[in-house]
């Protein structure tokens, strides 16, 4: 069961202040109260924070995220860093050594591709012969792509492999949505060109700061990472345990469109072309998304279902285990077939 929530401030004259146990949220003439006991994470599109909101929340251990109108994050805020010093120094050691960071790469990868492959066959047992066809050839492109890891030397051509891959599956993600409203061509973004790319992008950016705040919940550096390198201001660690998780997003985003739940309103374009979920678009994609949450995924390690919301929490304490020494390996998650 699940008892903490976030929440969303997308309100561009919301104003957050603190009141006792609690956040005050007040926009549009009306105002909400929300016990800090109850909340995990603060997200937000607009507004203005008081510092003495934001201090409450690092004391109650409340992540505050902000994140620009595709997705991507500007900046979040935890509290003091939590966890062992010896862990963070095993991590670092280990994003230093070129073997063992490469491995914990090659883990990352393998679990997405192994993702995404059977995404593709299972939208084939679902679809048209032809497109079936079309969907398991592409599923094949990626089961190629995969034996093609354990060759794989150094990082660059790691990620080349992951880009033939993505390329074939991006392709099955088409096929699938042709069905739909929204035609879907390629992945594409900075700015996201088409609702689609709209809604992956956004899906993406929410899955970094899950991660973060689940990296930072067992004390490890999220900018410490080893498939994205260390570079000063970037999450790297939390994007390498985003990219096993994508496939997640990617099926959510895919079964929110085949359902018609959301809709062209929910979009504006720009007059340079780029598309962006609109303010009703953002909280009813919001809506979706914590339902989403709220799902149970076969977690094939611990062999029970875990709920979708706990799953980056579950890989950070995985990855903190390998690197302490405990497990032989990082094992990625990957979504039951």
């Amino acid at each position: 069961m699940r008892y903490l929530n976030t929440v969303y401030v997308t309100d561009y004259e919301a104003r957050v202040k603190r009141s006792k146990g609690s956040l005050v949220i007040a926009a549009g003439g009306t105002q909400r109260r929300v016990p800090l006991e109850g909340i995990d994470a603060v997200v937000l599109f607009g507004g203005q924070m008081t510092i003495d909101a934001i201090a409450a929340c690092v004391e109650r251990q409340v992540r505050v995220a902000c994140l620009r109108r595709s997705g991507a994050v500007r900046f979040v805020v935890g509290g003091p860093q939590r966890g062992n010093i010896h862990l963070r120094i095993a991590q670092h050691a280990a994003s230093a050594d070129a073997g063992r960071s490469m491995a914990i790469a090659r883990s990352v990868v393998a679990g997405k591709l192994q993702s995404c492959r059977r995404l593709l066959l299972r939208w084939a047992r679902d679809a048209d012969p032809p497109v079936a066809r079309a969907l398991r050839t592409r599923a094949e492109v990626v089961t190629d792509r995969l034996g093609a890891l354990a060759s794989a030397r150094h990082a660059d051509h790691l990620r080349g492999i992951e880009g033939d891959a993505a390329r074939a599956y991006f392709a099955g993600v088409g096929m699938v949505l042709a069905d739909s409203p929204f035609p879907f061509l390629a992945r594409n973004r900075r700015p996201p060109r088409d609702p689609v790319n709209a809604l992956l992008g956004f899906a993406y950016g929410l899955l970094v700061t899950e991660v973060t705040g689940a990296l930072e919940s067992v004390g490890l550096d999220h900018q410490a990472g080893f498939l994205h390198r260390p570079r000063s201001g970037r999450p790297s660690l939390a994007l390498d345990l985003v990219e096993e998780l994508r496939p997640v997003a990617d099926r959510f985003v895919v079964r929110t469109l085949r359902r018609r739940e959301l809709g062209w309103d929910d979009f504006t374009v720009t007059p340079g072309g780029a598309t962006y979920l609109s303010d009703e678009g953002r909280k009813r994609f919001f809506r979706l998304w914590e339902r989403a949450k709220e799902q149970p995924m076969e977690h094939a390690l611990l062999r029970r279902p875990v709920d979708r919301w706990a799953v980056p929490s579950v890989q950070a304490t995985l990855l903190a285990r390998h690197l302490r020494g405990d497990l032989p390996g990082y094992p990625p998650f990957v979504l039951p077939a």
